[in-house]
């Protein structure tokens, strides 16, 4: 048993919270002894600063978040676990939708879901009205990436022809609904609250953009892994274990009543049922694994878009922050082992990262990769 019994990680009210929400209140945390206080945070800004100064240990956070800190040196942060595949989607407003499918119906095929887009934009251009107003929920983020890759993937240039504003996820459908914005792209319940309040209509989902794709990981203070490690592996084997829980269909009623209290999601039990049905992997398929790859593909990404240099050693960051070593060690320790396959180094194979537009990515050339596309900020 430990002999700390102060843990405290933080969350943001989202369906992929699973893992942390069914570990403490299905008790897995305390069968490994471990005494976790949860922290339910109103925004990803205020996760990473808690976790920056210390006053939480770890917390339910944004991949790249974790690799921009450490860029900046705002915090040193790794990512032992990775805590889910897919979830998030591109909502945009009724109204928005209705010019959309006006286009016509090939503007709604996943490969050119932004092609009709680009003719609504240059049309409020030409009208002389303001650019459209789309909200992610951090500037680093899958969901920042998910939204400009689609966006200039329809010929619209995310800096240039367009808003980007930042919304925490719980305040995404209000900010619709008051005509503040006309479209986001948010983890799961919300944008299923959205559609089942007419406010708004999903257009692509996660899954589509990049099958089996990241998303949310465990972000860990560096400082804790090193000075607590016994207590950082007692925590991936409870998380491991939820995730395992959190992903059996024949535990998703309960769960779905979990998510729905307050203290957690605090969404209608509907909305948070539709993406553990059809999107969100907490487990299955090696989901756990925080894969280099796919940091790098975050990465490149950072660099399209002007967040990092070209210059920067992204192999070196990714390196720092992604650490499937922590992950493989806890795996082992566990009886039986839930993944024996990637508790091996030379045992996991890859997933090919191939996107919905086909775009092939070598993770061992991220820079090549970032300058490749006719829209970014490489090319400016």
């Amino acid at each position: 048993m430990s002999s700390f019994l102060d843990l405290r990680l933080g969350f943001i009210p989202l369906t992929d919270c699973a893992p942390l929400a069914v570990a403490k209140t299905m008790g897995f945390f305390a069968e490994e002894g471990l005494e976790v206080e949860l922290s339910r945070e109103a925004s990803w800004a205020t996760v990473r600063d808690k976790v920056a100064v210390g006053a939480l240990d770890g917390a339910h956070m944004l991949a790249p978040m974790a690799l921009a800190a450490t860029v900046a040196g705002e915090a040193d942060i790794i990512a032992p676990m990775a805590l889910n595949r897919n979830g998030s989607a591109i909502t945009v407003s009724r109204t928005l939708a209705g010019a959309l499918h006006s286009a016509g119906p090939a503007s709604q095929d996943a490969p050119a879901t932004a092609a009709g887009l680009a003719g609504v934009v240059e049309a409020r251009r030409v009208r002389g009205e303001p650019p459209l107003t789309f909200a992610v929920v951090f500037p680093y983020s899958m969901h920042n990436y998910f939204l400009r890759y689609w966006l200039a993937q329809g010929g619209v240039d995310p800096d240039k022809d367009v808003r980007i504003v930042v919304i925490p996820p719980p305040r995404m459908v209000e900010q619709m609904r008051a005509g503040a914005v006309d479209g986001f792209c948010v983890g799961a319940p919300w944008n299923a609250v959205a559609e089942a309040e007419g406010v708004g209509e999903i257009l692509i989902t996660a899954s589509r953009f990049w099958p089996s794709g990241p998303d949310k990981v465990l972000g860990m203070a560096a400082r804790f892994a090193s000075t607590r490690p016994d207590d950082l592996k007692a925590c991936l084997r409870a998380l491991m274990r939820a995730a395992v829980w959190a992903d059996a269909p024949q535990n998703h009623e309960v769960l779905v009543e979990l998510l729905a209290r307050p203290e957690w999601v605090g969404a209608p039990a509907d909305a948070i049922a539709r993406a553990l049905k059809t999107e969100i992997v907490f487990h299955r398929d090696g989901a756990g694994l925080p894969r280099p790859e796919h940091g790098l593909w975050f990465a490149s990404q950072m660099v399209r878009w002007g967040q990092a240099g070209a210059d920067a050693d992204l192999e070196a960051l990714v390196a720092r922050v992604y650490r499937p070593d922590l992950y493989r060690a806890a795996a082992l320790t566990l009886d039986p082992i839930l993944d024996p396959a990637l508790s091996f180094e030379d045992a996991a194979t890859p997933d090919a990262a191939r996107l919905f537009d086909q775009r092939p990515f070598d993770p061992a050339a991220p820079l090549a990769y970032a300058s490749s596309f006719a829209i970014g900020r490489l090319r400016d």
